[in-house]
């Protein structure tokens, strides 16, 4: 995982937190070791829970915050979206979880 994630885990964990996160995973470049540092941005599974009327407002509050807090353009799937299933092989292979539970959706 690398050190711009790792360097700012205390601030994520207050952002989920304060979004009313489950769990958040970093995929990709950001794990895969092939994160371009002035091109790259930073992909992110989020769970959500269940989808009450103010989801929206979560998911979209966390976006802003992750991308205020990491200087650059984020990604965020949410864990409900992912129905391709070759994705989710891809991501259950590689996504780290950086808060909540490791589950077998998301453990490496």
């Amino acid at each position: 995982m690398i050190a711009l994630v790792e360097d700012n885990r205390e601030a994520i964990v207050a952002l989920c937190e304060r979004y009313g996160v489950r769990r958040l995973s970093v995929f990709g470049s950001a794990v895969t070791g092939t994160f371009d540092p002035e091109t790259s941005d930073v992909d992110f599974l989020v769970d959500l829970g269940e989808y009450d009327p103010g989801v929206a407002r979560r998911y979209l509050g966390l976006i802003v915050a992750l991308e205020h807090l990491f200087g650059r353009h984020v990604d965020v799937v949410t864990e409900k979206a992912v129905k391709d299933p070759d994705f989710r092989r891809e991501l259950e292979a590689t996504a780290k979880v950086i808060y909540g539970t490791v589950t077998s959706k998301t453990a490496a």
